[in-house]
């Protein structure tokens, strides 16, 4: 094994070298014994199994140095030169890997492969003293845990990549500049307890820009018109078409009732004719296999995890889990990638498993090859992959539990369907003449798609967003050119535009992605920040800005534009990319940025209005009598006495909901849990009763029994105690009668 050592100097002597200095004797170092760090417990626990003896696998429980908590920690003055601490809670785990270091022959860091994992690694050098004089020290990077990829990868150790570290120490730097320079600002103009952050802020700007959007959307009439047809004496074999164009050629512009009933009367009275037929093989080919947006994307989608929880549980797959004989085992590559490449003997074997499941009619001529259009693809990584892909979900299903398996899952068959054949579809498309006597011919057309070969579809369809509808595909007879048609009906339907969808967790990251913003290992911190900080609430799985967010969103955008601003934010990432491909210099970064930001921010302490964030009340102050108002302090909304600092009267404030509880009879309210991030709903009698739910109660009792009833989808309701489900739109209704006769 060719010994490397690393090109980074620890900041202090080893405490080796220092002991003899003192003229004491150094621990004796055993020879046999090899010491390997990584970051978690499960990925120890799997490394042992495949190492073995030789060496001691240690765990530093994530990151060991960070910047000081309670101070910026950024000497600005001398290159940004960051000042780092380790936190109280890791002293203990340091101690621990310094005591092992020192009696190891050789150190091998095997942190995840990527820029925080390498920042760890170096981190580890220099928290527990490391030497590199007078103990090799070897960095390891593999993609996946197993026997194969490991070993491989301690045959071939290198030393740290110090242009990842720089890439990682400039973003943390940058982080810490905008959030502990820009806060103290928020906490004097608005309220104490305010962040802002560099990446996050963006992200509550995309979803604030979205609510206006919908807010100032103007709805606007218009009309469609199908036709029910059919065969002359074959009206059981009828089929729908689509008005597509009108009698001057032009697409059909219906914009209200009185348009509409005119078309219709020609419609009417229009002899039909069939045009012409067009039939087509149409192929759709796989979706590539996933990366860290796609794979948390499609779990939205298809589970309904968010991106946090998604990738918590991609991680304990990616460090290994013990599954039957075969003991503790990684189940999927590394689950923090923006590229689609897959290893050669990773195709091969997917490839051979393809031919001997399904057969060579779902095996393309050759393997497929995806690749990212981005310019940010990193493609040193490789796509999200099962590490072995005859190890077959329903092999291991014991083993796992459910969202694990649900998750790797999704990760097997993606990968699979990604190197199957195309599926094929017969199109077919009618288009239809209706002749109106001297005017002209208004155009039908009628479209029919149906499977011919399956491919990979036998195994995996990409789920879709909200927004991306299905075309409709109807059923059509067996049609000839020339062909008379009978009208049986005309189908007219009027619409409405709609606004654009708010966000949901999948397109949010999608949106996060498209414009650059983040990377890989930033998308899911990033939206649980955001909902930590208040400043985005989630509801129907939809993303709505909290006054809070649109507050700050507003003085950075109107203070800090460069902060918020799309392109300069993806231009940092850039830059970013290029520290870590040796390209660009940190500090230039750092210097290019923080000049005009420390103008910007004393000239925003001078200009930023001070926000009253006070809201009035019907409440009563109980000690004096005075109107109680609403103010938002640290841990959120509170009530407080009007007449602060005479009476310092507060009380917690509820939303209240308009229903109350199944169990005591006390009202309901809004409640959230302790991380602040899930609203639910509970009875406001706590502690003395404790009735909550998830689903948002209903303001009217249960028709059919008097008890209460919680919403469930968007236009239902179900009653909690009898089971009983009505549209609220009917009971709606029943109120608006109801306020009526009395």
């Amino acid at each position: 094994m060719p010994k490397k050592k690393l090109e980074a100097k620890p900041v202090k002597e080893s405490a080796t070298k220092s002991s003899k200095r003192r003229g004491k004797e150094a621990p004796r170092r055993s020879q046999s014994q090899k010491l390997v760090i990584v970051e978690s417990p499960a990925k120890a626990r799997t490394l042992n199994k495949i190492l073995g003896r030789g060496y001691a696998v240690k765990a530093s429980m994530g990151h060991v140095r960070d910047l000081p908590r309670s101070a910026l920690g950024v000497d600005i003055e001398n290159d940004f030169a960051p000042k780092y601490v380790i936190p109280k809670e890791k002293k203990k785990i340091v101690k621990e890997i310094q005591e092992a270091s020192s009696r190891a022959s050789s150190i091998f860091l095997a942190t995840d492969p990527d820029r925080e994992g390498e920042a760890i690694s170096w981190h580890l050098t220099h928290a527990a003293k490391m030497d590199a004089a007078s103990t090799p020290i070897y960095r390891v990077a593999f993609h996946e845990i197993t026997e194969e990829a490991v070993k491989e990868a301690f045959e071939d150790p290198h030393s740290i990549n110090m242009n990842l570290v720089n890439a990682q120490q400039a973003r943390r730097i940058l982080d810490r500049l905008v959030g502990y320079k820009i806060s103290p600002l928020l906490w004097r103009k608005v309220q104490k307890g305010l962040s802002a952050g560099r990446v996050q802020s963006v992200a509550v700007k995309i979803v604030v820009e979205r609510e206006r959007e919908i807010q100032n959307f103007t709805s606007q009439e218009y009309w469609s018109i199908e036709a029910e047809l059919a065969r002359t004496g074959e009206r059981a074999s009828s089929f729908r078409s689509r008005l597509v164009r009108s009698i001057d050629g032009s697409k059909p512009d219906i914009q209200d009732a009185e348009t509409a009933n005119g078309i219709i009367a020609d419609l009417e009275n229009a002899g039909y004719t069939v045009k012409s037929i067009q039939n087509k093989k149409v192929t759709r080919r796989p979706s590539p296999p996933f990366i860290t947006s796609t794979l948390q994307q499609e779990a939205w989608r298809k589970l309904h995890f968010t991106a946090k929880h998604t990738m918590a549980v991609a991680q304990q797959l990616y460090e290994g889990l013990p599954v039957g004989q075969e003991g503790s085992v990684g189940l999927i590559t590394y689950m923090r990638t923006d590229s689609t490449h897959v290893a050669s003997s990773a195709l091969n074997e997917v490839r051979d498993f393809i031919r001997e499941k399904h057969g060579k009619n779902f095996l393309p001529p050759k393997p497929r090859a995806f690749s990212r259009k981005t310019k940010w693809a990193q493609e040193a990584h490789e796509a999200i992959r099962p590490t072995k892909v005859y190890r077959q979900p329903e092999q291991i299903r014991q083993f796992l539990n459910q969202d694990q398996m649900k998750v790797y899952e999704l990760i097997w068959k993606r990968m699979v369907a990604s190197q199957m054949a195309a599926a094929i579809y017969n199109s077919t498309t009618a288009e239809i003449a209706a002749r109106v006597n001297s005017k002209g011919s208004y155009l039908l057309r009628a479209s029919n798609s149906i499977i011919s070969f399956p491919g990979f579809i036998a195994v995996y369809s990409e789920g879709r967003d909200e927004e991306r509808q299905e075309e409709s595909s109807t059923p059509l007879p067996e049609l000839h050119v020339g062909e008379k048609l009978v009208l049986l009906k005309l189908l007219p339907e009027q619409h409405f535009t709609q606004p654009p969808l708010r966000y949901t967790e999948a397109t949010l990251i999608k949106a996060l992605e498209e414009k650059g913003i983040g990377r890989p290992s930033t998308y899911a911190p990033t939206i649980s920040t955001i909902q930590g900080r208040e400043y985005v609430h989630k509801m129907d799985g939809k993303f709505h800005p909290d006054e809070l967010g649109i507050i700050v969103n507003d003085i950075l955008d109107e203070h800090f534009p460069r902060i918020v601003d799309y392109k300069f934010t993806a231009r940092m990432e850039s830059h970013l990319d290029e520290v870590a491909r040796g390209e660009n210099d940190y500090i230039a970064i750092l210097k290019r940025f923080y000049h005009p930001f420390e103008d910007t921010l004393n000239k925003a302490f001078t200009n930023v209005k001070k926000i009253d964030m006070t809201k009035p009340t019907d409440e009563i102050c109980p000690n004096c009598g005075r109107p109680m108002v609403i103010k938002v302090g640290r841990f959120g909304k509170f009530l407080a006495c009007s007449g602060y600092p005479e009476c310092k009267t507060a009380m917690p404030y509820v939303i209240k909901v308009g229903a109350f509880c199944p169990d005591c009879g006390s009202e309901l309210v809004e409640k959230k849990s302790k991380k602040r991030r899930k609203v639910f709903y509970g009875c406001s009698n706590f502690p003395q009763c404790k009735f909550a739910t998830n689903y948002k109660p209903v303001p009217q009792p249960c028709p059919h029994c008097g008890k209460l009833l919680v919403q469930q989808g968007k236009d239902q309701a179900r009653c909690t105690s009898c089971g009983y489900r009505v549209k609220l739109s009917q009971l709606e209704g029943e109120k608006q009668k109801l306020e009526v006769s009395s």
